[in-house]
């Protein structure tokens, strides 16, 4: 078996559903930072001191292949792979408040890099924060219908700002504001 096909050599892919686009069409693009994200994830999650990090990081990288599906299926086709929902907004909330009871909210902007973990989920956060702008592109072009992947990747988004401070503290680390 090779680990390659060829069959993008032309510059095309293929969606879930008939046919091929562009490599940089806009739902390619927004599949790619997906991916991103879902690696970033991981990069933070191999890296994460606190116990309760890593199981969440692992359920997000599993939504976030599911979202994925979605985004990479044609219109015609989306219902099938339909994952992301009100629910799993709902979860992500609900880490996020629990989390948000063990650190303490930063008053002004940080600057990462107050530890491994830490600057890897702030990586992470800006990646997911692209990737809700192509998703939200996609929507608003009609391609994509469902508007719990757009919640889903804010709400994301907001879940490793709390995860980076929460690691920061597990390094025993203050987290550094942008202001002297």
């Amino acid at each position: 078996m090779r680990f390659y096909t060829t069959t993008g050599d032309d510059g095309t892919t293929g969606l879930l559903g008939e046919g091929r686009v562009k490599k940089h069409d806009v739902r390619v693009e927004a599949i790619g930072t997906l991916d991103e994200s879902t690696a970033a994830l991981g990069l933070a999650r191999a890296q994460c001191l606190d116990p309760r990090s890593a199981p969440i990081l692992l359920e997000a990288q599993r939504d976030l292949y599911k979202l994925m599906a979605e985004v990479a299926a044609t219109p015609e086709n989306a219902d099938k792979f339909r994952s992301i929902d009100a629910a799993c907004v709902t979860w992500l909330e609900k880490q996020t408040d629990a989390l948000s009871e063990i650190v303490e909210m930063p008053k002004e902007f940080i600057l990462p890099g107050d530890s491994l973990a830490g600057a890897a989920l702030s990586l992470a956060r800006t990646i997911v924060r692209r990737a809700e702008r192509r998703v939200v592109e996609l929507h608003d072009l009609q391609e994509l219908s469902n508007p719990e992947l757009q919640r889903y990747l804010n709400r994301l988004s907001s879940l490793c700002f709390v995860l980076e401070l929460l690691e920061n503290k597990a390094a025993g680390h203050q987290t550094t504001l942008a202001k002297r």
